[in-house]
């Protein structure tokens, strides 16, 4: 497979690569202009090594800050891929799915077809690699299963494993479209909280994956306001007072993924592929709250996993209505009634 890989064109590979990595990713990139997508296709490559290095559980937090910092150098072209890649390599387990060991396998490769993008877009996918990077290993420190500090640490934290990621696809959407730019401003601002409200739905679907592993990234201060303490959380241990502040965290989320909504709105109604790629993945993101929202004791993040029928809709009715904004606003209405929605403290 190695060897078939390097005589395949770059977009072929990188295809191969988002088809094993992510099933969504796979799905929303390849709706965007064809510039685009390559550009992006090869981000979320990126992105999904840093995620490697945090996710992995053979390595200590020292590794991850070392390895991140390494592969930070590597996309600046300060230090080699090759020499990252050998060193991560033998280190990863088996609770790392197969694609991503060929993913890190395959670094050198994805960092050669990054240097081969325009000045702006390399400096797009390296500032928002080193902020990943720097971010992750910060939050490696202090970080066991008992939580973030407070929801402004929750902000931090969806900021720079997601927030910086919505940034990037701006800075892109911007090059990409005179007249996208000419909304930078207020796309940028929406953009953390785009990024953010994924994110917190990720969050709330995977706490008990992520619980498994040794890390919890739900904020203590809300549920200590609701009288549970996160020391405590257990799968099966369901408290009133943890489905309470789940509930909050669900509204939070909605009310992110409502800017969501406008962000998508700031994008010309002709950029059809853009704004599919932003609605795709806004709408799974609600349907997978709703099912959170109505099954606040599930056990495990399959539980609360959309079907495949819930992302054929959400493909069918996005391509029918991306164009006509009354339309875009509807849809999420219909899709977010019954959520809770909560406000977020003013840290964004």
């Amino acid at each position: 497979m190695e060897q078939q890989s390097k005589s395949i064109p770059d977009d072929a590979f990188q295809a191969q690569m988002l088809a094993g990595t992510s099933r969504t990713f796979a799905l929303t990139i390849p709706q965007l202009p064809p510039g685009l997508s390559r550009v992006v296709a090869n981000a979320y490559l990126l992105c999904r090594i840093v995620d490697t290095v945090e996710d992995e559980p053979a390595l200590s937090a020292e590794l991850k800050r070392r390895f991140c910092a390494m592969f930070v150098d590597a996309v600046a072209g300060t230090e080699t891929a090759e020499r990252f890649s050998a060193e991560l390599s033998p280190l990863l387990s088996s609770e790392t799915i197969p694609a991503v060991h060929r993913l890190i396998k395959e670094t050198p490769r994805v960092i050669a077809i990054t240097h081969g993008f325009t000045p702006a877009q390399q400096d797009a996918l390296r500032d928002c690699v080193r902020v990943m990077g720097q971010g992750m290993a910060q939050f490696q420190d202090g970080q066991p299963g008992r939580g973030l500090r407070d929801l402004p640490e929750l902000d931090r934290y969806c900021y720079h494993v997601a927030g910086v990621v919505g940034e990037m696809l701006t800075r892109l959407f911007c090059e990409h479209s005179s007249e996208i730019a000419r909304h930078k401003t207020a796309l940028m601002q929406l953009a953390v909280r785009f990024g953010q409200g994924l994110q917190m739905t990720n969050i709330l679907k995977d706490v008990w994956d992520d619980l498994e592993r040794g890390a919890c990234w739900l904020p203590r201060d809300v549920f200590a306001q609701t009288g549970f303490d996160l020391g405590e959380l257990a799968p099966g241990r369901h408290s009133e007072g943890f489905g309470r502040g789940m509930q909050r965290l669900v509204g939070i989320a909605r009310g992110h993924l409502e800017a969501a909504v406008r962000y998508t709105l700031l994008i010309p109604a002709r950029e059809t592929g853009i704004r599919n790629f932003c609605l795709w993945a806004i709408g799974m993101a609600v349907l997978t709250l709703r099912n959170i929202h109505r099954r606040i004791d599930f056990q495990a993040g399959d539980e609360v996993k959309i079907s495949r029928r819930s992302v054929k809709a959400t493909v069918l009715t996005s391509r029918l209505s991306a164009g006509w904004d009354p339309a875009v606003k509807l849809l999420f209405r219909i899709g977010a009634r019954g959520l809770p929605s909560s406000p977020a403290p003013g840290a964004h």
